[in-house]
């Protein structure tokens, strides 16, 4: 009788290492292939211009761009609002500026025209480097 007891742990043992390594590998898989769509879409957007949709079955579908430097404008802009980050003026275009991002990147997730987005960030940012200059 202790025989089958102590075999019943074991296996019991056994079947809950074999479950924890396999949620472990389900988990990991599930991020690479993620990844790999999120690449997938970005240099179809990069390539294309368009956004690719996701099968029905799937409701939603979001990747964050990958911080890549940025362009020139961007962190002139990062350099020099940052002395002026108390100006009230500098403070609300930036948070104009953080809405309007905001804006565009759920525009560009739900396939929507962005050019009208993209023109209004390109002004609230020029505001931004005309009042770092003053």
């Amino acid at each position: 009788m202790d025989n089958v007891i102590s075999e019943y742990q074991k296996w019991k043992q056994h079947g809950e290492s074999l479950r924890a390594q396999a949620k472990q590998a389900m988990e990991t898989s599930f991020r690479d292939l993620l990844l790999q769509a999120a690449r997938i879409a970005q240099e179809y957007h990069a390539d294309f211009g368009t956004t690719l949709k996701p099968p029905p079955s799937i409701t939603a579908f979001r990747y964050k761009a990958g911080a890549k430097g940025g362009s020139k404008a961007k962190k002139v802009v990062k350099a020099a609002a940052a002395p002026k980050a108390t100006d009230p003026k500098v403070v609300a275009l930036e948070k104009r500026l953080a809405q309007a991002r905001g804006k565009l990147e759920a525009a560009k997730a739900a396939g929507k025209p962005t050019k009208n987005l993209e023109d209004r960030i390109y002004e609230i940012e020029d505001e931004l480097r005309l009042s770092a200059v003053n």
